[in-house]
């Protein structure tokens, strides 16, 4: 929050019982105590088995998300933020829809300028982003302005502003199916527009513009079109893989789900190293748990490619930090990661993948999910894994039975 802090009343149970700071990715301990992630982990690395707060000896060290104070927290800090933004220059409903009306009539050539008053207009309350999206011919207004990509690469702050209005009312708008048509014949000009900015944008209209172009793929056959075109895979993979912010993370990787459908698109993002680089996010202890999610997702698609098991498999980091995520972040991230295991050593018997997984005590992590309230197809996945290492094993895992309802602990 900044400097705004200091004005702000913040709510205790929102502070780290550690580090006394508003929580980014709150979990809470069998204790029922909740820390800051990152703080936790740092007590619980340096060798205490206690909660701070109660002293209490812990009998398990794992912790669970908590998504509702998560949740509240973001909801309150996105109220405070708007609250304390200064914003003297905000028009009205009125004076946004006379300026809108003079840029559609061509009565005002200061275009720039125009446009920047909108973003501050629209990024003032949601209800303007909202009046701005009903407006009659202004969303394919703006689709017209992103489709001149002369115009965009000869004025890139012009570019910017347009990308992060676009990408403040797109996702207000309901009909994909009336913009799909708009932007159908017109893809070079968009790819075009959005690679500049994905090139030499500053970071806003950077998520912005990966943000515009995940919502106008609304097919497979769009997919493919953004996703072989030019440099568009690799501008995406370093918005995930040069910036520290966890939006730009974020959208990054919610891109490259969304385009890589095609399975020819995987391999080729495989071949731009994206194995690699999700399998050092990962590793990051710092990472929120929608980032987490979301790589374990996309390791989960590339592992339907032979060149991503491959990769996957030949480094063994990946698997151990896979094994790692397994139980510690929610349901969304245990399902990814099961079914990756169960892709590499079930389905496809990889040898090395089989051998990492041991390697990371993944055996008891798995016998520990089974006797979890996890969903049906974790369960089941999770069955064939301990029957894949009850062949492989000749440690006590050999005379277990799936079906077995209580384990006994290693």
């Amino acid at each position: 929050m900044g400097r705004d802090d200091l004005y702000i009343s913040v709510p205790s149970f929102f502070k780290c019982p550690i580090s006394l700071d508003v929580m980014k990715s709150p979990v809470s301990l069998c204790t029922g105590v909740t820390y800051d992630r990152s703080s936790i982990q740092r007590w619980l690395d340096s060798g205490h088995n206690t909660c701070p707060a109660t002293m209490q000896v812990l009998h398990t060290k794992d912790f669970v998300p908590n998504h509702t104070l998560e949740r509240l927290i973001r909801i309150w800090s996105d109220s405070a933020q708007r609250a304390h933004r200064p914003n003297p220059h905000s028009l009205t409903q009125a004076q946004a829809q006379d300026l809108i009306t003079q840029i559609l009539q061509n009565q005002n050539q200061n275009g720039f300028q125009m446009l920047s008053k909108l973003v501050l207009f629209a990024k003032s309350s949601d209800q303007n982003v909202k009046f701005l999206a009903t407006l009659d011919r202004f969303v394919s207004f703006l689709i017209e302005i992103i489709c001149n990509s002369n115009l965009m690469i000869a004025n890139t702050n012009y570019a910017e502003e347009t990308f992060v209005l676009v990408d403040l009312i797109l996702h207000e708008c309901r009909d994909r199916e009336c913009i799909a048509k708009l932007v159908v014949d017109k893809r070079d000009c968009i790819v075009s527009s959005i690679l500049y900015v994905l090139k030499h944008g500053i970071l806003s209209s950077r998520i912005a513009a990966a943000r515009v172009l995940e919502f106008i793929a609304t097919d497979s056959e769009s997919k493919l079109y953004f996703a072989e075109h030019s440099d568009l895979l690799n501008e995406v993979l370093r918005l995930v893989s040069s910036e520290s912010d966890s939006d730009a993370i974020e959208t990054g990787l919610s891109t490259l789900i969304c385009i890589s459908k095609p399975k020819r698109i995987r391999a080729r993002l495989i071949q731009i190293g994206a194995v690699k680089l999700l399998a050092k996010l990962l590793s990051d202890k710092n990472l929120s748990v929608m980032v987490n999610e979301r790589v374990l997702k996309l390791l989960e698609m590339v592992s339907s490619c032979k060149e991503g098991r491959a990769e996957m498999s030949e480094d063994g980091a990946c698997v151990a930090a896979i094994v790692k995520r397994m139980l510690k972040l929610s349901a969304s991230a245990t399902e990814h990661a099961v079914a990756i295991l169960w892709s590499l050593c079930c389905v496809f018997r990889d040898a090395a993948a089989q051998e990492a997984v041991a390697r990371s005590n993944g055996v008891t992590k798995i016998l520990l999910l089974m006797q979890s309230d996890c969903s049906p197809a974790v369960r089941q996945m999770a069955g064939d894994l301990l029957k894949i290492f009850r062949v492989n094993s000749n440690s006590c895992l050999s005379s277990y039975d799936t079906k077995t309802t209580h384990i006994m602990p290693f």
